[in-house]
């Protein structure tokens, strides 16, 4: 990689550090307020995923991910995990990527632990990672997630409330690790 897209991307992660994403807010009162905001625009946005919270052993909402790219690219928020409606635990996401991208965008997005064991493995690891065990649903189905989707897989993803623009084919991975804010 050259010298002139390695300093594109720290211009890229500078630009995302500013992103009002909830670094440095009020702690945890801060990202429950906005995780409540989240929770309920997803429910009045797609019905269907009030039953996929109620059947979940429990869900973390990430109510606003800032990513941004440029050849390199990253992404961050906060949020929080919540079992039966009370927040448990409160976890950063951290994406980073590699590959032609270019813009940003800001996103919301929830995971549904569909099984206990799913959501122990969540709890228990130092830094979980989005991998093959993550089925993530598109938001036209957040209507309509049916049976079928939440007894075989163990953890779904629903991106929601997307603003702004990326583009590009990246490889990326996903971190969540749990926070003291």
């Amino acid at each position: 990689m050259d010298r002139r897209a390695v300093l594109m991307g720290l211009g890229a992660t500078a630009g995302l550090a500013a992103c009002a994403n909830g670094v440095n807010s009020n702690g945890g009162s801060m990202i429950d307020a906005r995780v409540d905001v989240a929770r309920d625009y997803l429910f009045q946005q797609y019905p269907g995923t009030r039953d996929l919270v109620n059947r979940s052993s429990g869900a973390l909402f990430m109510p606003l991910i800032t990513e941004a790219g440029l050849g390199i690219g990253g992404a961050y928020g906060r949020g929080a995990l919540r079992i039966n409606g009370i927040t448990v635990d409160y976890y950063s996401a951290t994406k980073a990527s590699v590959g032609f991208q270019i813009g940003a965008q800001q996103y919301a997005h929830a995971l549904f632990f569909m099984t206990p064991d799913a959501l122990a493995q969540f709890r228990s690891s130092s830094g979980w990672v989005a991998g093959a065990d993550l089925r993530y649903a598109v938001p036209d189905q957040g209507g309509s997630i049916g049976k079928d989707t939440t007894e075989i897989e163990p953890v779904i993803a629903l991106v929601y409330g997307q603003s702004g623009l990326i583009a590009g084919a990246t490889v990326a991975g996903t971190k969540y690790t749990r926070i003291i804010p």
